[in-house]
């Protein structure tokens, strides 16, 4: 009986970890769409050549995205114990709320037009760019394994081996999305006037995702 009660409150989490998720993207995305309509009143479909942000709105978006990143640190901090299960959660709902971020704007702006379509991904420290399927497919592998993690009866844990996978594989998934815009750092903002992204590092990216997955999925149970 026990052990049912226990599954049943670990659905129970996953789904209100869900609804948060979901919800949050749907206000992330109205964010987006009110900025396209600032920044591009004139093709909301098209992002590149990137609009320079004013500096209220650049400094706004940054404390925004930072806030973003608390807000999710605090309710998975708040919804589990233990930094294994903490770090499921955060990962979970960082995951989800990536992909429905992409729903959502799909759904209010017909965008991503194309499966190739590059976006702009974060602001800090820089901007990461690269292809949106690019975060989707690294937010899909945290949902998976952070439901996998968070439904399981026994308690997972990473051995040195996981983690250095794991942090090796993000590290490289990292220099993917920061590499396009490297280059424009020193010509300043105006640089990113006209420029178009066109290279991405899939080959640094790709091995970066399947060394990610490896380091989750290779963690052990107590």
């Amino acid at each position: 009986m026990e052990t049912s009660n226990g599954a049943q409150q670990r659905r129970w989490l996953l789904f209100w970890l869900s609804v948060f998720a979901v919800a949050m993207a749907y206000l992330e995305a109205t964010v987006v769409v009110y900025l396209r309509q600032v920044y591009y009143p004139n093709d909301l479909l098209t992002i590149f050549p990137a609009r320079i942000l004013s500096e209220i709105h650049l400094a706004v978006e940054l404390a925004r995205e930072a806030a973003t990143v608390a807000m999710l640190v605090a309710v998975a901090a708040l919804a589990v114990r233990g930094a294994m299960r903490r770090f499921a959660a955060f990962v979970y709902i960082f995951g989800l709320w990536d992909i429905f971020y992409y729903v959502w704007l799909k759904v209010t702006l017909g965008w991503p037009v194309s499966w190739s379509e590059w976006d702009i991904l974060f602001l800090i420290p820089w901007a990461w760019l690269g292809p949106w399927l690019t975060p989707v497919a690294i937010a899909l592998l945290f949902v998976v394994w952070g439901a996998w993690v968070l439904l399981a009866d026994h308690e997972k844990r990473f051995g040195f081996r996981q983690l250095g996978l794991f942090l090796f594989g993000a590290v490289l998934c990292l220099f993917a999305f920061l590499e396009p815009a490297l280059s424009l750092l020193a010509r300043g903002p105006e640089a990113f006037v006209d420029f178009v992204p066109q290279r991405f590092l899939w080959a640094v990216y790709i091995p970066g995702w399947v060394l990610m997955g490896a380091g989750l999925f290779g963690c052990r149970h107590d």
